[in-house]
């Protein structure tokens, strides 16, 4: 478990899933967060991926969100990516930062990363100011990056975070 200011990290477990296929079926996380006609099913399979590491985000005792991370380890190109989604109903909190600032704390301090990799939808503008808020900074745009709900390509916004760059919230214990 991981403790922030005012969330807690814990390992994602199959009874879950179906909080967070709530989550992920509210329009505000639909929109950026995909999937098919079985949202529960889409959950089930992504916590079964073993190479990610997902991690409910907790608030005064229930579910908020999950955020996630995975490890490139080729040593000439290690680094860490996270991604993350939030219920609507706590956003604006300072929920969003929090967790990401204690997700990024334990992958440079436990795991020995440098560098942290996201990468928003350009359109996604209330996510890349929260990736902001602890010192993400803008790559560069990825074109035609993903595929949306309605079909189409849209842009991603490639955004990184080095160690030394990560900001707010309590020094590290």
């Amino acid at each position: 478990m991981l403790h922030g200011e005012s969330v807690t990290l814990r390992p994602a477990t199959e009874a879950d899933v179906p909080a967070l296929a709530a989550i992920r079926a509210t329009p505000e996380v639909h929109t950026w967060w995909r999937g098919g006609p079985d949202l529960a099913a889409d959950v089930a399979r992504e916590l079964a991926d073993a190479d990610v590491e997902q991690l409910v985000i907790e608030h005064e005792g229930r579910t908020a969100g999950l955020i996630q991370w995975h490890a490139e380890q080729d040593p000439d190109y290690r680094h860490a990516g996270i991604d993350i989604y939030l219920d609507p109903s706590v956003r604006g909190r300072g929920l969003g930062p929090d967790a990401i600032r204690t997700l990024a704390r334990h992958v440079f301090d436990d795991h020995g990363h440098h560098r942290i990799t996201i990468d928003p939808a350009v359109a996604n503008t209330a996510a890349i100011r929260c990736y902001e808020k602890v010192g993400f900074r803008p790559v560069g745009v990825m074109r035609q990056y993903e595929r949306g709900t309605d079909g189409t390509w849209h842009d991603g916004l490639l955004m990184d975070l080095l160690a030394d760059e990560l900001t707010g919230g309590p020094p590290a214990p």
